[in-house]
C-alpha cells in the first residue's frame, strides 16, 4: 500500500542484509577451514543469497545492532558460548563414564528478558547447543527446557544458571 505517495518496498540490499552477509560468510569460511579461491567465491555466492532471502522476508534481521559495542558484544558472546560449551561435554563426559549414573532429569522453565524474536531466538539455540540441555517450548519469554540434571526448579535460580551467561551479550546485539 503507498505511503504519501510512494510505494512501501525494501531497497536494496535489505537493511541488515550486509551484517548478515558477512557473518554468515564468515562461518562458512571458518566451516570450510580453507582459503581456495573456489570455496571462497561458492561461499560468497551462497552466503549472498540465503542473506538476501533472510533479509528481505523478515524484519528481525533489521534489529541487529552492528556497532563498536554490539560487535564486542558478539566477540564476548562467542567466547562465553565456547567456554560453556565446553563446560557442559565435560559434565556430559563426567555423567556417562561414571560407574553410577546419578541424574535427577526434568522440565525447567527459564525465564528471559530479551525482547527481540531473533535474540530468543539465539538464545533458544544457544541453550539446545550445550549438551544435557534441550529447549522444548518457547512462549513469550519463558523457555521450557529439559536438564538432564536439574539442579533447582526456581526460575530465578535456573534462569541465572542457563541463561544468565549469554542474555546480557545477546540483549546487546539484538535489543
Amino acid at each position: 500500500m503507498p505511503v504519501n505517495g510512494q510505494e512501501n518496498r525494501p531497497g536494496f540490499p535489505p537493511q541488515g542484509m550486509v551484517s548478515l552477509w558477512v557473518v554468515l560468510f564468515v562461518v562458512w569460511m571458518a566451516a570450510n577451514s580453507t582459503p581456495a579461491i573456489e570455496v571462497a567465491l561458492l561461499g560468497a555466492a551462497v552466503t549472498f543469497a540465503l542473506a538476501y532471502a533472510f533479509a528481505a522476508s523478515s524484519e528481525a534481521w533489521r534489529r541487529i545492532r552492528w556497532t563498536p559495542a554490539g560487535f564486542y558484544h558478539f566477540l564476548a558472546y562467542t567466547g562465553t558460548f565456547l567456554v560453556e560449551l565446553v563446560k557442559a561435554n565435560l559434565a556430559m563426559m563426567r555423567i556417562v563414564y561414571s560407574p553410577r549414573i546419578d541424574i535427577r532429569p526434568g522440565i525447567v522453565r527459564v525465564r528471559t528478558r530479551l525482547r527481540s524474536p531473533i535474540g530468543r531466538l539465539a538464545l533458544a539455540n544457544t541453550i539446545a547447543l550445550t549438551p544435557g540441555s534441550l529447549v522444548l517450548d518457547l512462549k513469550d519469554d519463558v523457555l521450557y527446557i529439559h536438564w538432564i540434571d536439574v539442579r533447582s526448579t526456581d526460575v530465578e535460580v535456573v534462569s541465572a544458571a542457563m541463561a544468565g551467561s549469554f542474555e546480557e551479550h545477546l540483549e546487546q546485539i539484538f535489543g
